[in-house]
């Protein structure tokens, strides 16, 4: 049945009418995901350096955020700026990292993308 049908016919709330309806809303939705998709296919996937401490850094860091804000904060960040910065995350922002760590994670940080 055409929207135009639909329209005219307004006891027809389900049915056809209803389908017709749902059947776009379902096809917008997947037409967005496709295209979503696709663009972040063709965006390379960073990869930090690699260290005894990258997969712990890694996992916790990209439960949150895309690993790009890594390097983008490494050109700024010493030590001290990557020990606020992981604890910000942890207290204003919510990341679940545990306290012990904290030290490991920064390390990493200092070590691979730091300003020093």
């Amino acid at each position: 049945m055409s929207v135009e049908e639909c329209k005219v016919n307004k006891t027809m709330r389900f049915g056809a009418c209803a389908r017709s309806g749902v059947t776009r809303r379902v096809g917008s939705a997947l037409a967005g995901s496709l295209l979503a998709l696709a663009a972040s296919a063709a965006e390379p996937r960073i990869r930090l350096a690699t260290d005894a401490q990258a997969a712990l850094v890694e996992s916790r860091c990209s439960s949150c955020h895309s690993l790009d804000y890594i390097v983008m904060n490494s050109t700024f960040l010493g030590r001290a700026g990557w020990d606020a910065e992981v604890r910000k995350m942890m207290k204003v922002m919510g990341a679940p990292i545990p306290e012990n760590d904290v030290a490991p994670i920064v390390e990493y940080l200092t070590k691979h993308y730091g300003a020093e």
